[in-house]
């Protein structure tokens, strides 16, 4: 794993929803190295631990990552409030990203702040990416212009009907034709997306969300239950070994 920290500039910060917000930041070389899945450990001034956030957006040519987050705390509420101009340090790219292949059709499931680290893979495969998101409200419908802008085609889900199809994001991916399975949010989503992918037998990907401190596999904070190849059970982090993983190595 290649990873640097570097005092990046924050080039432009928009808010999205009431607590979702939308940062560039120049930072050519970590934007170089970065893929699609991986995630970064900011420092919020003021704070011991940064704070992991997934990568949405990667331009190589241009230097920049982006990210988009959710307030969850004292800490992103703080980030939040950083203006353009200002310099943030991030530790980056950590973990492991989507394996993307663009000679595949995929499916991108995302729920909820699951949604942006799915972007990544939606601008490497153009019109070879189905995305279907879902969303509680259509208050909380965050990317869909972003998605349908990189060539996906594009479903959206809300929980209240307000908005797009009412219901499950998994009834929207029934009636569709795919060879691999992307997917990042809530638990119970991601079982009902890998019980999907093998009913059509075909691969599935999962990014998992666990509490993490240093980013990088040392304090072994983010442990998860995995299965090795031969079904032996054993302990991992999400950190290091993930944050994505094959559906059917993680313990359900």
């Amino acid at each position: 794993m290649k990873y640097d920290s570097k005092p990046c500039k924050l080039l432009s910060a928009r808010q999205l929803t009431g607590d979702v917000f939308d940062f560039v930041l120049e930072a050519s070389a970590l934007a170089a190295a970065a893929q699609p899945g991986q995630f970064a450990q900011i420092l919020v001034p003021g704070h011991t631990l940064r704070r992991p956030i997934s990568i949405c957006g990667i331009d190589k040519t241009a230097g920049t990552l982006r990210f988009v987050f959710q307030i969850r705390g004292q800490g992103t509420a703080e980030l939040a409030q950083f203006q353009p101009g200002c310099t943030i340090e991030i530790l980056a790219p950590l973990g492991n990203g989507f394996p993307v292949d663009k000679s595949k059709r995929t499916l991108l499931v995302g729920g909820g702040i699951g949604v942006p680290p799915l972007l990544g893979v939606a601008a490497q495969l153009g019109e070879k990416s189905i995305a279907v998101l879902g969303f509680r409200n259509k208050d909380a419908v965050i990317l869909e212009e972003d998605f349908q802008a990189a060539g996906a085609k594009t479903f959206i889900a809300t929980d209240d009907g307000s908005y797009g199809h009412h219901g499950l994001v998994t009834d929207l991916c029934q009636g569709q034709d795919f060879d691999c399975v992307m997917a990042c949010g809530p638990a119970p989503m991601l079982k009902a997306v890998k019980a999907l992918a093998e009913q059509r037998g075909v691969p599935c990907y999962v990014s998992l969300e666990e509490r993490m401190a240093c980013g990088i596999g040392a304090c072994l904070g983010c442990a998860v239950a995995l299965n090795k190849e031969d079904g032996t059970p054993y302990f991992g982090h999400v950190c290091k070994d993930g944050p994505v993983f094959e559906s059917h190595r993680v313990v359900w």
